[in-house]
This record gives structure tokens, sequence and C-alpha cells, in this order.
């Protein structure tokens, strides 16, 4: 008599959005460390007065690490399904691309940029967007190909 609980195993897209999970949780819990955010002192809740930098080149303020934290939480919920790993590597690619655009097209300077954003946040988040979209589609369509066929 076996007393081995059988193993659960996570497809590639689970796994993929699990990933992608831990690095928000890791960049919103970062974002709160002095050291590796420069001019700690400066971290505003919101906007662009914030003028902390998180490794010294990304903007972050108290709601934008907020946010990363979240997004970080809600990424390993959805990660527990096939499902749900692929939707919110899409949606938040998509999400993402949409904060690349926004961030193209505000004043840097003006109150629009309440996140706050620079020039190395845009283009982070346009690699994000692609590359979680990316990472949505090719795991799911690896996902098809290995799963028994039902019958």
């Amino acid at each position: 008599m076996s007393t081995a609980t059988p193993s659960r195993t996570r497809t590639p897209v689970q796994v993929a959005a699990g990933v992608v999970s831990v690095v928000f949780l890791l960049v919103g819990v970062l974002g709160f460390i002095p050291g590796v955010t420069t001019d700690y002192d400066r971290l505003g809740f919101a906007g662009h007065d914030s003028m902390a930098m998180l490794l010294g080149v990304f903007m972050v303020s108290v709601l934008h690490n907020i946010v990363h934290l979240l997004f970080g939480i809600v990424g390993l919920a959805a990660a527990r399904t096939a499902r749900g790993a692929k939707l919110f590597l899409i949606v938040g690619g998509a999400v993402y691309l949409v904060l690349w655009l926004y961030g193209l097209l505000i004043d840097h300077g003006s109150d629009a940029n309440f996140v706050p954003l620079n020039t190395a946040d845009n283009w982070l988040h346009l690699v994000l967007g692609v590359g979680m979209i990316g990472l949505g589609l090719l795991t799911s369509r690896a996902d098809a190909r290995t799963r028994p066929a039902r019958g």
C-alpha cells in the first residue's frame, strides 16, 4: 500500500505566471528598501514628485510599489490554474502595453504622471507587455501540445 500523495504538476503557463508574479513581488518589496532604492528619503506616496529610484534607474513611489505587490499576489492566485495563468499573462501584458503608451504620451513633469514614470519605466513596460503576452501565448500553446487527448 502506497502512502505517497499524488504530485500536482504545473503546466508551463502556470510556471511562467508564477515566476513573473514572484518577480513583481520582489520588485514591490525592493522598492521599499533603502539602498536598493536610491533617494529613499524622497519616496512619495504617488506622483512625479517622488524622486526615489529603484536600482537608481526606475522611478518608484509607495503607490507604484503597492501596485507591484498586488500584481504579484493576483498573479500567484491566477497561476493556480492554467486558464488563470494564461489570462494573467495576456491581460497583464496588455495592461503594461497601455501603461507604456500612457508613459509615452504624458508630460513626465505634469500631474498626469501620477504613477510616477520615467523613460526607463516606459521601455521596461514595453518589454514586460510584449514578454508577458508572448509567455502567455507560447507557454499555453506548449500546454496544448503536451496535454493528453480526451477520448
